[in-house]
């Protein structure tokens, strides 16, 4: 639901908090801002049970990441399945993140100096949103955000089946680094311990989390893949939902590794943002209707 001509966005599914978190982020990076906000009408209640005129959805940018943040209520809750890495280039840079973005949060690996990194930590928020904040060169990654997938419970171990599956999908894609766990005790060797690669020109990261984890992925954090047409809809649907995936609703699907994904027309976001509510209203009313999204019939509610 943005009309964001990146290929990709991610999705951040909040109970009530989703203004307020977008803009405490974006008081955090430079480039950074508050782009569209959505509010529910009338339609739809008895489907998302929120009230008439509550902000339904905020898109922002972080460093030149985009995000769509979603007041859905509380059904999904953040975990470390999904965090976010950050590079810092100075000292001041990861100390003054650090502290804004550990306060009242989970610290989940202190900040302090380790084997990859002069300065490195692992927070949740306030919200419960993980971050990796590091000492680096945002040269070295290519980008300054960069969603990290980690691989955990029957997942774990499928990191590199995962990229390479990922990779073949999207176009201008390629995998940068992949780095193995080696033999030794308690190591579990040729799994994944870091990799980085390319979807469409943007930057990931993976790992498979070794150990055991009371937490796998789910709805709350979801990759947004934005497209123009049909066709691109079409394909990225049957792919993503290949070999074990399934369908959900509203343009959601997951799949076979447990990964959450929304394939979303780039012209909803114009839609949803039009001055005349009758015209949103029939295409919130269409579109709580769909598993896939279907261009024309959006269109067609739209034109009344």
């Amino acid at each position: 639901m943005t009309n964001t001509k990146k290929r990709f966005a991610s999705g951040l599914w909040f109970d009530s908090q989703a203004e307020e978190a977008a803009r405490f982020y974006t008081t955090l990076f430079p480039q950074s801002g508050i782009g569209v906000i959505t509010r529910y009408g009338k339609e739809g209640y008895e489907i998302h049970k929120q009230p008439e005129g509550k902000v339904m959805t905020v898109t922002f940018t972080l460093s030149g990441h985009e995000f769509m943040a979603t007041n859905g209520g509380p059904l999904f809750k953040f975990n470390p399945s999904i965090s976010y890495y950050v590079v810092a280039e100075t000292e001041a840079e990861v100390n003054t993140l650090w502290e804004a973005l550990s306060k009242d949060g989970q610290v989940l690996m202190p900040l302090n100096k380790y084997d990859w990194s002069e300065k490195y930590g692992w927070t949740s928020d306030r919200y419960g949103l993980s971050w990796q904040i590091t000492l680096g060169k945002v040269s070295e990654v290519g980008q300054k955000i960069t969603p990290l997938y980690m691989f955990v419970q029957n997942a774990f171990g499928r990191a590199e089946e995962a990229i390479r599956f990922y990779t073949s999908i999207f176009k201008n894609s390629s995998i940068d680094a992949l780095h193995k766990y080696p033999a030794g005790p308690n190591m579990p060797e040729g799994k994944v311990m870091h990799a980085r690669f390319k979807l469409g020109g943007e930057t990931f990261m993976a790992m498979d989390g070794a150990g055991n984890h009371a937490f796998s992925f789910n709805e709350a954090i979801s990759t947004i893949v934005n497209c123009a047409t049909q066709d691109e809809i079409d394909y990225y649907w049957n792919k993503l939902t290949a070999d074990g995936g399934q369908e959900s609703h509203c343009g959601w699907l997951k799949d076979k590794f447990g990964v959450w994904w929304e394939v979303v027309p780039v012209q909803l976001g114009d839609m949803l943002t039009n001055p005349d509510k009758n015209k949103t209203e029939r295409v919130v009313e269409a579109f709580l209707k769909m598993k896939k999204f279907n261009i024309a019939t959006l269109e067609e509610a739209f034109a009344g």
